[in-house]
């Protein structure tokens, strides 16, 4: 036991000596610092990383955009054109839909009201008419869902690929911290701080690219699941409508 102690003490006391010996490194560990230290993989890799986040973020902000004038613009079209079709003034509810061209409710609404006008001009409304308005506004529906749906797939791989590309940058790091202990030939922390330093960079910039994109990517992803339920809602009512005129003109 009075051995094992010895070389404890022993080691503990050259532990002392040598954080003691090595000089401060706060500065070297400084946004500034750890730029300058970059090897070339290293830069490449934050190029890399820079240029996915502002793609990224164009992306949000477009999206953003895009969807809060769809839904605005919505919520103006629905009770206009609903009033419009209660009246059976279709004329007035494609003017309607015409001048709302960011909702994606008025692109459905208009495709569907379309095509029931222009197999509804002889003023007989029949079956297949409302079979070809059905598929006008399954035909929109999904041309609108694939616009809505725009660069989401460009932000979902940025966030499940940005983390890996930041691994890329930390694994050289780490090399460079090996590289920089067996040309100094020793293990102070002077001597692998560069490697070091690249590596958490790499690491802490590529969570700072991917953790926001994966959050705006559920978050868009949802809004879109919304706006198409809204849509399949609005295509069923317009179909009701063409029933309803259907049958109004067989009991006439």
């Amino acid at each position: 036991m009075t051995i094992l102690f010895s070389l404890l003490g022993s080691k503990l006391f050259a532990l002392l000596m040598f954080l003691q010996e090595e000089p401060d490194m706060g500065e070297m560990f400084t946004i500034t610092e750890m730029v300058k230290h970059m090897g070339g993989v290293a830069i490449a890799t934050v190029i890399v990383l820079l240029i996915m986040s502002v793609y990224s973020i164009a992306i949000m902000v477009e999206r953003y955009l895009t969807y809060s004038a769809a839904k605005r613009q919505s919520r103006e079209f629905a009770p206009r054109v609903a009033q419009a079709l209660k009246n059976d003034r279709i004329e007035e509810a494609i003017s309607i839909s015409d001048k709302h061209r960011k909702s994606h409710l008025a692109m459905v609404v208009s495709s569907g009201l379309q095509e029931f006008r222009a197999h509804g001009e002889s003023s007989d409304v029949s079956t297949d008419t409302i079979e070809a308005s059905k598929r006008a506004l399954q035909r929109a529906i999904a041309i609108k869902t694939a616009e809505l749906n725009r660069g989401l797939s460009g932000l979902a791989t940025i966030g499940s690929t940005a983390v890996f590309v930041g691994l890329f940058g930390t694994v050289f790091g780490i090399i460079n911290a090996f590289r920089g202990m067996k040309n100094a030939e020793s293990a102070g922390i002077s001597a692998v701080a560069g490697g070091i330093s690249e590596a958490l960079f790499a690491t802490a910039l590529g969570l700072l690219v991917a953790v926001p994109a994966v959050w705006l990517f559920n978050y868009f992803t949802s809004k879109v699941d919304g706006f198409v339920v809204e849509m399949d809602n609005s295509a069923s009512e317009l179909i009701d409508y063409f029933i309803k005129s259907h049958t109004k003109q067989l009991k006439a």
